[in-house]
């Protein structure tokens, strides 16, 4: 597949990936390579990578982090950042993050701000890091249970999409991941979101073109609006409610923690919902979206005192100004606007939307 030309990077696939970053690491010649896994990717990942990584004698170091969003934090960045110092890593050094959003998000964050900067690559070995977290320059650790509170945008030097790790993937990581690209098509392609929801079953077969769309649209986006003041806002779609409730449920002992994109799909609806209500999006669409995403993901009972909570989570969303909550809307299917407001008591309806 044709590589993609982000705007400081490039996203590169398959066996591509390989081969350039080798040439990479010649033309380059960091002074020592930095591997950042965690224990999943570590057993299921690392030894194909280390099987197609050309060092040329430089020195190769792995760092292993628990797996999980409840291990993407400023402690396990601590970790990191010793354990770089510890193996005598400079400002040439190389990190390579090989796994999903948290070890891409975190090894971002970890990269761009060890000694000012060193230089990283990201190879997203799940569905969701390769159409979303992989790309763009975000990154960053949660605040408590707060979603990406502490970050920063720096773009790493390459992306490099092996759909081959999918493989390792369980079927649950997969789904997750296929929210993202729902959420693609929902705000701004609709033939996009049509040849998605038309897929009989997720297969990674199917998967290659779809996982390329998805970085184009993603990159578009990034390649307009870097620094996210006015079009990447609308990546942010079925996250104001879907952040809210997935650090809700992490930080509750009695929940069972929802992964990324299960939160996101619920996110989705209600916003749907709230769509309907304040910016005009037909009641044909709403039914349409709810149906197609429901298809998909289990329902999700919620409690009222769950939905109270929730909403009072949204005042730490970081689109918010002002003490305002900003949401981004749909207008139509693939048509999105942003910094729209809508009220608890409107919230509470998409709730009761949802469980219905």
């Amino acid at each position: 597949m044709k590589s993609i030309s982000t705007k400081n990077a490039v996203v590169y696939f398959n066996s591509e990936v390989y081969s350039e970053l080798n040439k990479h690491i010649k033309t380059t010649q960091p002074s020592k390579i930095f591997i950042l896994v965690d224990t999943n990717t570590h057993e299921y990942c690392l030894p194909q990578f280390l099987e197609k990584l050309e060092s040329d004698d430089i020195i190769i170091e792995v760092m292993e982090i628990p797996e999980g969003e409840d291990h993407k934090t400023i402690d396990i960045c601590t970790g990191v950042w010793e354990a770089l110092s510890e193996y005598n890593a400079d400002r040439k050094s190389l990190l390579i993050n090989l796994g999903g959003g948290v070890v891409t998000d975190l090894g971002g964050f970890v990269a761009s701000t060890f000694m000012r900067g060193i230089k990283y690559i990201n190879i997203p070995t799940s569905l969701l890091a390769m159409v979303d977290a992989s790309i763009g320059g975000k990154t960053g650790v949660d605040l408590g249970a707060l979603k990406n509170q502490i970050g920063i945008i720096n773009e790493g030097e390459m992306v490099g999409i092996d759909i081959d790790y999918l493989s390792t993937l369980p079927q649950n990581q997969m789904v997750s991941g296929y929210a993202e690209m729902i959420k693609h098509g929902l705000i701004y392609d609709e033939n996009y979101w049509n040849v998605l929801t038309n897929l009989q079953n997720l297969d990674i077969s199917d998967l290659e073109q779809l996982i390329y769309d998805s970085v184009i649209i993603k990159n578009t986006i990034v390649t307009e609006d870097p620094r996210e003041q006015g079009l990447r806002k609308t990546l942010n779609f079925g996250h104001t409610l879907g952040h809210a409730i997935e650090s809700y449920f992490l930080e509750n002992a009695d929940k069972t923690p929802l992964l990324h994109g299960e939160a996101i799909a619920i996110g989705m609806i209600l916003e749907t919902y709230l769509s309907h209500k304040v910016c005009g999006l037909s009641i044909e669409a709403l039914n349409h979206i709810k149906d197609a995403i429901l298809k998909t993901y289990q329902k999700t009972i919620f409690l009222e005192n769950d939905k109270s909570s929730i909403i009072e989570l949204l005042k730490y969303d970081k689109k918010n100004s002002h003490g305002i909550v900003k949401f981004v809307l749909l207008e139509s299917i693939g048509q999105a606007k942003i910094d729209c407001e809508a009220s608890n008591s409107l919230i509470l309806e998409a709730f009761n939307f949802y469980d219905s």
